[in-house]
Formats: structure tokens, sequence, C-alpha cells
């Protein structure tokens, strides 16, 4: 099973930059984040047209919203709310006995401190909820696969400058902390790190800011697959497909795929 996530900043927009990844990585299931598209407006028939008959999808109109396209049928399609706010940003679905978690954990603003940000302050909430609800989630449903922009990258080799950054939101101490107590609280794997070492540098994230991000590089790896221990054995390999950073009208987020021998 090829497991892909991206978000994909507008699902309408890039509808074109989704049939070039759907072709050329050939995934059975796409996980996309900021969808933007309210559900009466999704896009049914032309992701059907790609080749995924099976959608799960809950959307708003301008922001968030999050969709699974998937090749193989899908069932237990759940949308919880977070925080108290049915903001679209956590859907689940199953495929195959897997449960698959898609995820858009809030940006947080531009300001790292939750008295004097309250998106900031929302998303310290967030993971904190998450963090949580997964054990009690995994004592029913052993196997799962969770993934998405997850708006943290917490290595200091997920970052272009970890000295520089420490103060930005993405990777200051809290953040990184909070994400760590996630990714502890049910002993998650990290589907890419698994296959990547933790001192290569490795983004999936370059500002439409930079004059040229090629050239500077300035990336962070915010997006992220992360599996159940009982999966570890599962994962075949990995890719961070930075070359879709450079299409036309491209997101600022590239696709991240995950192989899973299942």
């Amino acid at each position: 099973m090829r497991l892909v996530t991206w978000n994909i900043n507008s699902l309408r927009l890039r509808l074109p930059l989704l049939a070039q990844v759907a072709a050329t990585l050939r995934p059975d299931i796409i996980c996309l984040q900021e969808t933007k598209v309210p559900d009466d407006l999704f896009p049914a028939d032309a992701c059907r047209e790609l080749g995924y008959p099976h959608l799960a999808f809950k959307g708003m109109k301008g922001y968030n919203g999050v969709a699974i396209l998937s090749r193989l049928p899908l069932s237990g399609i759940e949308t919880p709310m977070r925080c108290g706010k049915d903001d679209c940003r956590h859907l689940i679905a199953t495929v195959g006995g897997v449960e698959i978690h898609n995820l858009y954990i809030p940006a947080g603003g531009d300001i790292p401190d939750p008295e004097l940000n309250p998106k900031f302050a929302h998303k310290l909430a967030f993971l904190r909820e998450l963090t949580e609800w997964y054990p009690a989630r995994s004592a029913i449903t052993p196997s799962m696969i969770l993934c998405g922009d997850l708006n943290i990258a917490p290595l200091p080799t997920d970052v272009w400058s970890h000295k520089q950054l420490l103060s930005v939101v993405s990777h200051t101490p809290i953040e990184v902390e909070l994400l760590d107590g996630l990714q502890a609280s049910i002993n998650w794997v990290d589907g890419v790190r698994h296959f990547v070492p933790t001192d290569l540098p490795l983004f999936t994230w370059w500002s439409y800011r930079s004059p040229d991000w090629s050239v500077n590089d300035r990336g962070r790896r915010l997006d992220h697959v992360w599996t159940t221990q009982d999966l570890k054995p599962a994962l075949r390999s990995a890719l961070v497909a930075r070359e879709c950073r450079s299409w036309t009208q491209p997101s600022d987020h590239v696709p991240v795929m995950v192989d899973f021998d299942l």
C-alpha cells in the first residue's frame, strides 16, 4: 500500500497538480490537507476520474479542510471535533483493518506566546488534546497511521537553521516538546525518519516568500507520516517529492510518500 500525504493548499486550484501526483507517484491513498472547499463543492467526480473511487472529506469555505482519496474501500469514517471547534482538521477512515488519521494541526500564527496569540494557544491545546486522546483510541484500534501537516518541525535537522528558528512558530521548544509528547503517547514510529537518518536535513515546506527556494533551501519538515508499533515491520520506503515544489503554481508543501507491505 502506497500512501501520500500532501497539504495541497486549495484542492480546486491545484486539481491539475493532484493529477500529476496521482500519475507520477501512483499512490493507493492520498491524504490531503488545506483543501479549502466546503463539502457541497468538493470535486468528487474529478477525484474519481483520477482513479480514486472511494472518498472521505470534511471541508469549509476558504480555510482548513481534509480529505482522503483511496483506490481501496474506506469504512469507519469519522470527523472528530477538536478543542470544541468544528474546523475540519481531523479525518479518520479505515482501509483493510488499518485506521488512517489525516490531521491538519493549526499553524499557530506568528507570535509564539499563548497569552498574546489565541492561534498559538489553540495549537498547543490541540496537541495536548490529541496526546490525551490517542492512548484510549489505541486500546480499541491497535493499527493506525497518522499523517498530515502537523505544522511542527521537531528535529534540528528538520529546519534550515535550528538556532535562528528557535523563536519561530513551528520550531519553538514548547511546540517540539508537545509534539514529542504526542509521539510518545503511544510510541508512534516516524515513518519517514525510519529511513532517513536524523543527522540529515529533510524539508517538506518552503515559504512562498523566498525568491528562489531551491537555492536558499530554507525549508522545514512540517509534514509527517507516523505508524503504530505493530506496523513498523511493514514499512518499506519513504520519499519526499521535493521536485513538486518547482511545478507551476505549486503548494508551499510537497507530497510525502510512504510504502507499506501490508
